[in-house]
Protein backbone atom coordinates (compact mmCIF):
# COMPACT_ATOMS: atom_id res chain seq x y z
CA UNK A 1 0.00 0.00 0.00
CA UNK A 2 1.34 3.09 -1.18
CA UNK A 3 0.25 6.88 -0.89
CA UNK A 4 1.85 9.82 -1.90
CA UNK A 5 0.30 13.64 -1.55
CA UNK A 6 1.47 15.96 -3.69
CA UNK A 7 0.99 19.63 -5.28
CA UNK A 8 1.98 22.02 -2.44
CA UNK A 9 3.83 25.16 -2.63
CA UNK A 10 3.34 28.77 -1.96
CA UNK A 11 0.34 30.53 -2.34
CA UNK A 12 -0.96 34.25 -1.11
CA UNK A 13 -3.98 34.72 1.27
CA UNK A 14 -7.42 34.44 -0.77
CA UNK A 15 -5.54 31.88 -3.08
CA UNK A 16 -6.29 28.10 -3.88
CA UNK A 17 -4.48 25.08 -4.60
CA UNK A 18 -5.18 21.40 -5.38
CA UNK A 19 -3.28 18.45 -3.82
CA UNK A 20 -3.04 15.13 -5.30
CA UNK A 21 -2.76 11.94 -3.24
CA UNK A 22 -2.11 9.06 -5.48
CA UNK A 23 -2.57 5.70 -4.34
CA UNK A 24 -1.12 2.32 -5.05
CA UNK A 25 -1.13 -1.27 -3.87
CA UNK A 26 -5.34 -1.91 -2.96
CA UNK A 27 -8.60 -0.79 -4.54
CA UNK A 28 -9.40 2.62 -3.32
CA UNK A 29 -13.39 1.90 -4.32
CA UNK A 30 -13.24 -0.16 -1.26
CA UNK A 31 -11.51 2.17 1.32
CA UNK A 32 -12.05 5.68 2.91
CA UNK A 33 -9.01 8.11 2.43
CA UNK A 34 -8.45 10.67 5.22
CA UNK A 35 -6.69 14.25 4.28
CA UNK A 36 -4.88 15.81 7.82
CA UNK A 37 -2.49 18.53 7.95
CA UNK A 38 0.19 19.28 10.63
CA UNK A 39 1.60 22.83 11.01
CA UNK A 40 5.02 23.47 12.12
CA UNK A 41 4.96 22.73 16.36
CA UNK A 42 1.68 21.37 16.82
CA UNK A 43 -0.04 17.97 16.61
CA UNK A 44 -1.46 16.62 13.41
CA UNK A 45 -5.22 17.43 12.64
CA UNK A 46 -7.44 16.17 10.35
CA UNK A 47 -8.85 17.89 7.66
CA UNK A 48 -11.41 15.70 5.61
CA UNK A 49 -12.20 12.35 4.84
CA UNK A 50 -13.35 10.97 1.63
CA UNK A 51 -15.76 7.77 2.06
CA UNK A 52 -15.45 4.59 -0.08
CA UNK A 53 -19.19 4.91 -0.56
CA UNK A 54 -19.20 8.64 -1.65
CA UNK A 55 -20.09 11.20 1.10
CA UNK A 56 -17.57 13.74 2.50
CA UNK A 57 -16.90 14.54 6.07
CA UNK A 58 -14.71 17.90 6.52
CA UNK A 59 -13.50 19.38 9.68
CA UNK A 60 -15.27 22.36 10.86
CA UNK A 61 -12.10 25.03 9.90
CA UNK A 62 -12.09 24.31 6.49
CA UNK A 63 -16.04 23.43 5.45
CA UNK A 64 -16.87 25.87 2.52
CA UNK A 65 -13.68 26.12 1.42
CA UNK A 66 -11.88 22.99 1.08
CA UNK A 67 -13.54 20.24 -1.10
CA UNK A 68 -12.54 16.79 -1.67
CA UNK A 69 -12.91 14.02 -4.56
CA UNK A 70 -11.92 10.64 -5.93
CA UNK A 71 -11.45 9.49 -8.83
CA UNK A 72 -11.09 5.57 -8.34
CA UNK A 73 -10.59 4.90 -11.70
CA UNK A 74 -7.21 6.27 -11.87
CA UNK A 75 -6.33 5.55 -8.23
CA UNK A 76 -6.38 9.44 -7.29
CA UNK A 77 -7.46 11.42 -4.00
CA UNK A 78 -7.70 15.26 -4.52
CA UNK A 79 -7.88 17.78 -2.26
CA UNK A 80 -9.25 21.25 -3.67
CA UNK A 81 -8.51 24.57 -1.21
CA UNK A 82 -10.12 27.51 -1.81
CA UNK A 83 -10.19 31.12 -0.33
CA UNK A 84 -6.88 29.98 1.76
CA UNK A 85 -5.58 31.67 5.08
CA UNK A 86 -2.41 31.96 6.51
CA UNK A 87 -3.58 29.23 9.30
CA UNK A 88 -3.68 27.04 6.47
CA UNK A 89 0.00 26.74 6.51
CA UNK A 90 1.28 23.30 7.00
CA UNK A 91 2.37 19.90 6.02
CA UNK A 92 -0.61 17.85 4.03
CA UNK A 93 -0.75 14.18 3.91
CA UNK A 94 -3.35 11.51 2.70
CA UNK A 95 -3.87 8.38 4.96
CA UNK A 96 -5.89 5.08 4.28
CA UNK A 97 -6.93 2.81 7.26
CA UNK A 98 -6.51 -0.99 7.22
CA UNK A 99 -10.08 -2.07 7.38
CA UNK A 100 -12.83 0.34 5.68
CA UNK A 101 -14.91 3.05 7.61
CA UNK A 102 -18.23 3.21 6.48
CA UNK A 103 -20.43 6.24 7.06
CA UNK A 104 -23.34 4.59 7.89
CA UNK A 105 -21.71 2.46 11.15
CA UNK A 106 -18.43 4.36 11.89
CA UNK A 107 -17.81 7.55 13.65
CA UNK A 108 -15.55 10.12 11.84
CA UNK A 109 -12.04 8.84 11.42
CA UNK A 110 -10.51 11.73 12.42
CA UNK A 111 -7.38 10.88 14.76
CA UNK A 112 -3.59 9.68 13.26
CA UNK A 113 -4.44 5.85 14.87
CA UNK A 114 -7.59 5.27 12.43
CA UNK A 115 -5.28 5.46 9.53
CA UNK A 116 -2.32 2.70 8.90
CA UNK A 117 -0.85 4.41 5.38
CA UNK A 118 0.45 7.53 5.46
CA UNK A 119 1.78 9.38 2.20
CA UNK A 120 4.83 11.68 2.52
CA UNK A 121 3.67 15.09 3.30
CA UNK A 122 3.29 18.49 0.77
CA UNK A 123 4.17 21.06 1.90
CA UNK A 124 1.66 24.51 1.80
CA UNK A 125 2.11 27.87 3.23
CA UNK A 126 -0.12 30.62 2.52
CA UNK A 127 1.46 33.87 2.51
CA UNK A 128 -0.41 37.23 4.30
Amino acid sequence: VQLQASGGGLVETGGSLRLSCATSGFTLDNYAIGWFRQAPGKERKVVGIAWSEGGRHLADSVKGRFTISRDNANNMVYLQMNSLKPEDTAVYYCAAPERNYYADYDRFPCVERDYDYWGQGTLVTVSS
